[in-house]
């Protein structure tokens, strides 16, 4: 894995991460708080496959300077211009949770570009109609998502005063799969917290304003895989989105949650390299 600092025309700087092989190139949108290192515990699947990882850190976090006001769209942006300065033309996405919406984003306002897109664990957006956006979540992450809704400064307080993390935002699937396989997510969420709260702030205040695009206008082929019993982002965002974007499938596993469900992550790579070769002659 390289990493690199890519400064931007407006003077901001992107840090990525990127494998210097494989036929598709394929997008990691990472979670909140998370930074942008390609998820470890899939790069066999990967390579066995072909893909080729890059991801980012977010504005904000990492190595990658502050943006407070992004919304959702901006992530388009941002991949376009990483994909353009390593000279690459067409490519896959890949989010998790926070990152599923950032996936979409790339999927709606990069068509020309992105093959096919996987939202994993990913929210619906804010003012998707007839979705009680907040109904099945825990009262400690509707209060965090309360809290943007009031805007940056709030939320900002917010975070300062230090909520411990509710343990029962996981299922016990979830917690297992931490401490197996997906371990891996200490290495990526201590670092995104090492300066401040900053990247998370902008990344939950993006997540209940408007994304700066229409979900519904997605033509790319987009996987929704999601948790039955996720308690972070409830099925019912997965199932909003798989009714509303038509080039949607969903793949709901009843006894998954907002982790566990990385474990069919593997069969959602196999999913992405099937579709992105039937839009491509890569």
């Amino acid at each position: 894995m390289t990493e690199m600092d890519l400064v931007q025309d407006d003077g901001r700087t992107l840090h990525v991460h990127a494998q210097e092989t494989g036929r598709l190139v394929v997008f990691w949108l990472h979670g909140t708080p998370n930074i942008g290192l390609p998820p470890e515990p899939l790069f066999a699947d990967a390579a066995r496959l072909g893909l080729r990882w890059i991801g980012y850190d977010r504005p904000g976090y990492g190595g990658s300077t502050p943006r407070p006001g992004r919304d959702v769209a901006s992530a388009a942006h941002d991949v376009a211009r990483i994909a353009d300065r390593l000279g690459i033309d067409r490519f896959a996405v890949v989010g998790h949770s926070g990152g599923g919406p950032h996936a979409l984003a790339c999927a709606a306002l990069l068509p020309d570009r992105v093959l096919a897109a996987v939202s994993i664990a990913g929210l619906a957006p804010y003012d998707a109609a007839g979705l009680d956006w907040f109904a099945g979540m825990r009262p400690s992450g509707i209060a965090g998502l309360r809290a943007a809704r009031a805007g940056r400064a709030e939320k900002a307080a917010y975070e300062a005063s230090s909520p411990e993390f509710d343990r029962e935002s996981f299922i016990q699937a979830d917690w297992d799969a931490l401490a197996g396989p997906w371990s891996w997510f200490d290495s990526v969420v201590g670092p995104a917290l090492a300066a401040g709260a900053g990247g998370l702030i902008d990344d939950d205040v993006a997540y209940v304003t408007p994304w700066g695009f229409d979900c519904t206008s997605i033509t790319r082929p987009v996987l929704l895989l999601h948790g039955g019993r996720d308690r972070m982002v409830p099925k019912s965002h997965a199932e909003w989105l798989a009714r509303e974007c038509p080039s949607a499938e969903l793949w709901l596993q009843a006894e998954d949650g907002h982790i566990s469900i990385l474990s069919a992550a593997p069969r959602a790579l196999a999913w992405l390299n099937e579709h992105a070769a039937a839009a491509s002659d890569f």
